[in-house]
C-alpha cells in the first residue's frame, strides 16, 4: 500500500501513514470514527470497521454510536 498522506483534522502527529501496516490501520481507522468528517467516514470500508470495532480504543459515546450504527444495519 505505500505511504499516504491524509487530512490534517485526522493525521496531525505525522505526515503519512502506511495503511499496510495492522497497527498503523487500526489507528487511523480510529482517528477516522472519532475526528473524520462525513466523506472521511463514508471512505472507509463497513466491514473492516466493524470487525475491528471491539479492539479499537474509543471514547464511550463514540463507540455506542457505532455499536448501534451496526446492531441496526443488521437487523
Amino acid at each position: 500500500m505505500g505511504k499516504t498522506a491524509f487530512p490534517r483534522h485526522i493525521l496531525w502527529s505525522t505526515d503519512t501513514l502506511d495503511l499496510g501496516d495492522p497497527w498503523q490501520r487500526r489507528w487511523y481507522i480510529r482517528q477516522t470514527l472519532v475526528y473524520g468528517r462525513a466523506e472521511d467516514i463514508a471512505a472507509l470500508d463497513w466491514d473492516e470497521v466493524r470487525e475491528m470495532l471491539p479492539e479499537l480504543e474509543l471514547p464511550p459515546e463514540v463507540r455506542r454510536l457505532w455499536e448501534s450504527f451496526f446492531a441496526e444495519r443488521e437487523t
